[in-house]
């Protein structure tokens, strides 16, 4: 071997590469009912909406991950978005909430955010209540508006973090908290509402009822308007005999009188 082939060998550094468990594909799933809300300034209509909602997890001897994702219907996302994950680390005993880029949702202000965080929370504390929580930093973007800043803010004290602040404009903070028993999971079940199969079921029943009623609805007002239409081309034929009627009546009266 030669002596370019030797530095050569030494400076090429391996090849990182993906943790196994990066791009899991949902194997369970549910229907979400994301309620009705008034439109808001910053991120405009809330109608009513269904979302897929879909989590998958792998354990290991030193590793636990479970993966959290929403689908929506008709509406296509990057890779990034939608997406929640929990690490535990068993070697050291820590769990991890959400990846480094930050929990980025579509639909926004619509509660999902703390929905997926409270279905994590409620995933490690049926399996390692014990265990500590590993705290992180709070991306500077989501503190740029006041209100922005003030709902991430609810949102994470609501489940139990603490958060901190770095400097006295606010922009920099951090969220901490002790060990995972001592979090929250709950959320708002006006905001995000999960159906059950058979619920989701009775709702497709329903619809399809209503639509029929308003078929035959529809068709018994079609008819009344048919009804109508015949009955106005008859009095308009009506009228115009009278008219023609009366023209010759005058008319002969006319004749009558000046002969």
């Amino acid at each position: 071997m030669t002596e370019d082939e030797t530095e050569q060998t030494e400076t090429t550094e391996p090849i990182a590469q993906p943790h196994p468990w990066t791009d899991l594909e949902p194997e369970r799933f549910q229907l979400l009912r994301l309620a009705p809300l008034p439109t808001d300034r910053q991120t405009g209509a809330r109608p009513l909406r269904f979302v897929q909602f879909g989590e998958v997890e792998r354990h290991s001897a030193d590793q636990s991950v479970l993966h959290l994702s929403l689908h929506l219907p008709g509406q296509r996302v990057r890779k990034e978005q939608n997406l929640f994950e929990v690490w535990a680390d068993h070697r050291s005993k820590e769990v991890r909430f959400g990846a480094d880029s930050g929990l980025q949702l579509e639909p926004q202000n619509r509660g999902l955010g703390r929905f997926l965080l409270a279905r994590g929370i409620g995933w490690a504390r049926r399996h390692w209540p014990h265990y500590k929580v590993e705290g992180g930093a709070l991306a500077a973007k989501d503190a740029v508006a006041e209100e922005f800043r003030l709902r991430r803010d609810h949102f994470l004290k609501a489940q139990g973090f603490e958060v901190t602040y770095l400097d006295a404009l606010q922009l920099k903070a951090e969220y901490r908290a002790g060990r995972v028993s001592e979090l929250h999971e709950d959320w708002n079940k006006e905001k995000v509402q999960v159906v059950d199969m058979l619920d989701a079921a009775a709702m497709l029943q329903q619809a399809d009822h209503n639509l029929h009623q308003q078929e035959i609805e529809i068709r018994k007002l079609q008819d009344r308007v048919n009804a109508f239409q015949r009955e106005d081309s008859g009095l308009r034929f009506t009228i115009a005999c009278l008219v023609v009627f009366a023209v010759f009546q005058a008319g002969l009266l006319i004749w009558i009188a000046t002969h």
